[in-house]
């Protein structure tokens, strides 16, 4: 089963040329800076976010709690995500900001790494995890919270340049 091309022209770069899962060698790329960054929503009641920003929830600090959750994920992604290189990440940032318009939390995972292979999986994983965090210290109180939206918002460097999602 040979690979094919996507509409775009480009092929699937995790299969073989028989079909089988691989990692994608990497060796001969520049290393290059690169910049990923990805956004998801945690929705729930004004109750539950109020909680959140006062430092009421019973399991102590979720915003600080699931920043450092989702900055330990983006380091292990190659643990998680079978076909992912271990990259020496240079920076993680996992911003949090409580929004009563959702009413709900956006999370927003940045990760810059110097190296021959791109950082979106290490960003929208730090973003993914930090949401699930969020999740788990306030399911006591509203188990009908929604994690939505994990998406990538940008990515810069690399041969495929600069990316922007449309909004």
């Amino acid at each position: 089963m040979a690979q094919k091309a996507s509409k775009g022209g480009a092929a699937l770069t995790h299969i073989g040329s028989s079909g089988e899962a691989r990692m994608v060698d990497v060796s001969d790329k520049p290393a290059t800076e690169r910049t990923a960054v990805a956004e998801g929503r945690v929705v729930m009641t004004m109750a539950t976010l109020d909680l959140i920003v006062s430092g009421n929830a019973r399991k102590g600090d979720v915003l600080g709690t699931a920043r450092i959750a989702g900055i330990m994920a983006a380091k292990r992604t190659s643990d998680l995500i079978p076909l992912c290189h271990p990259l020496a990440l240079s920076r993680v940032s996992v911003d949090i900001t409580p929004d009563k318009k959702l009413p709900g939390c956006i999370v927003r995972a940045t990760v810059k790494v110097t190296g021959p292979t791109g950082v979106e999986m290490e960003a929208l994983t730090a973003a993914s995890v930090a949401c699930l965090t969020i999740y788990d210290m306030i399911k006591a109180v509203e188990r009908g919270v929604r994690i939505e939206g994990i998406h990538l918002v940008e990515k810069l460097g690399g041969k495929s340049g600069h990316y922007r999602a449309k909004r």
